[in-house]
């Protein structure tokens, strides 16, 4: 098929005016707000139960640690199930969980086991909203509409952690997971008030379970040269600057200005929130695309500015440009719905965002083992060294196909 890149630039307005979107929107600045006060106030309850500097930190990390099983695993799930059934019971499962942590009394390790045994269903309840997006936004409007909820979950990301200092202040971390609860509770009767019960992607499959039917999707989806090229320009290079976050403590830390850290860390999200808005807003769908490839490639300048050592107020810049130009994401979201079956976009997406979510994890341990040997701040400068060198080699990933392409999955027969 042919790569043929919609003309027409769509408008906020005119994604907003779905209303089936607007419920997904809603429910998912719920989700993003309530998950982050959650680990927060999870993390705050083990180190207050333990006095453990590690266990809270694993504690943190546990909402992360599940996209590995889940994207291995059980993504299937997502296009055999009703979408907002899907949906709904995820929110519901959450409620659950805080309820526990709060209440339960629960020891250490079964409260850690609990977390990261329900999470693994988070990247199948995450897909799920992320393929209805396509029927519901088509085109441009698509694009556009991933745009408005990564901005969305950057300021929820900002608001849930200012919030949740706050509340923990006030309520103690079960105070704060109920509140979670409330608010996850509110997302599923949005949803289920708000969204059409469709039917399930992917039929007639019921025999074959869903391990060895994500394992196999999975396999095909991964051994397909263009669908593995968009994935992993959207892994790699992201991954570089989610280890260069991870130091950021560590270098203001050898500045003796460790309380500076949440205003670095709130700047790469506000670049990104910016960014993406921008890149949205003002581009037309087929620059868009051609920016992916510039904009890859200056993600780690940035970076590398860190090995000058600079003060707050630089670093506060240079965190802002590097979240920006994050939003060389964007340009290759309609590629990579396109260059997928539709039975299985589920999936697909599912495993685009545990790639993205696992790789957050394995970069802030690559270069947390990397500012053991070198000063933070040349660790930070090296992640960003290889967020250009990532942008290079995928270079022909990221620049938009101008020619037919052979061999895609979206045109090949079913592969369920």
């Amino acid at each position: 098929m042919s790569e043929a890149t919609p003309a027409r630039r769509t408008t906020f307005g005119e994604v907003f005016a779905v209303a089936e979107f607007r419920v997904l929107f809603g429910s998912f600045a719920l989700l993003v707000a309530g998950d982050t006060v959650k680990m927060l106030a999870f993390s705050v309850l083990i180190y207050t139960r333990t006095g453990s500097a590690g266990l809270s930190a694993l504690a943190y990390m546990s909402g992360f640690i599940p996209y590995v099983i889940g994207g291995v695993f059980l993504l299937s799930l997502a296009d055999r199930m009703r979408p907002r059934r899907l949906m709904v019971v995820g929110e519901l499962v959450r409620v659950a969980v805080c309820l526990a942590l709060a209440f339960a009394g629960l020891p250490v390790w079964a409260m850690l086991a609990l977390v990261v045994t329900t999470g693994a269903l988070s990247p199948v309840f995450g897909a799920a909203r992320t393929a209805a997006l396509p029927e519901l936004l088509p085109g441009d409007a698509f694009v556009l509409g991933r745009s408005v909820l990564t901005v969305t979950s950057a300021g929820a990301q900002i608001a849930g952690l200012a919030a949740g200092g706050a509340v923990l202040t006030v309520t103690g971390p079960s105070g704060a997971l109920v509140i979670t609860a409330v608010l996850s509770a509110a997302s599923a009767l949005v949803l289920r008030a708000g969204l059409p019960d469709r039917p399930p992607r992917t039929v007639g499959t019921a025999a074959r379970g869903p391990v060895r039917a994500t394992l196999r999707v999975n396999r095909r989806l991964l051994a397909d040269r263009r669908v593995r090229g968009l994935l992993l320009s959207s892994w790699i290079p992201a991954l570089c600057v989610a280890g260069a976050e991870a130091v950021v403590v560590p270098y203001l830390s050898e500045r003796g200005a460790p309380s500076q850290a949440g205003l670095v860390l709130a700047a790469f999200a506000a670049g990104m929130a910016a960014g993406d808005f921008a890149v949205g807003r003002f581009a037309a769908p087929a620059l868009r695309e051609r920016l992916s490839f510039p904009l890859a490639l200056a993600l780690g300048a940035p970076l590398m500015g860190f090995a000058a050592r600079p003060g707050l107020g630089l670093c506060l810049a240079l965190a802002v440009l590097a979240g920006g130009c994050l939003a060389y994401n964007l340009g290759l979201q309609r590629r990579f719905v396109d260059a997928v079956p539709e039975e299985t976009r589920g999936q697909a997406f599912g495993l685009f965002t545990s790639g993205q979510m696992s790789g957050q994890g394995l970069g802030a341990a690559l270069a947390g083992a990397l500012a053991e040997l070198v000063p933070a701040h040349l660790a930070i400068a090296l992640a960003g060294a290889g967020a250009t060198l990532a942008a290079l080699a995928l270079a022909r990933h990221l620049r938009p196909e101008t020619r037919p392409v052979a061999g895609s999955l979206a045109t090949a027969e079913s592969i369920e």
